[in-house]
């Protein structure tokens, strides 16, 4: 099982917000695939899969502010 978290971009980020999901639970992703949007204090990120799978479940629904490496969703690797 792997996880796709909320990524650091900066030095100083401590949270993010997902805006948008473009993907949801039971769509495959590919390695590389831009899987959603997160807003910084500084800029909109697109986020891509590091792994290729399905997405099982969404952790964090969009609208809403973590810390960075909080958990977002979980991948199947089937």
């Amino acid at each position: 099982m792997k996880r796709i978290v909320m990524p650091r971009l900066g030095l100083t980020q401590e949270t993010g917000t997902v805006i948008e999901w473009r993907r949801g639970v039971g769509d495959r992703i590919s390695k590389g695939e831009i899987v959603l949007i997160i807003e910084t204090d500084k800029v909109e990120t697109e986020v891509m899969a590091e792994y290729d799978g399905i997405i099982t479940e969404v952790l964090v629904e969009a609208g809403l502010e973590v810390p960075v490496f909080t958990p977002l969703a979980v991948l199947s690797e089937d």
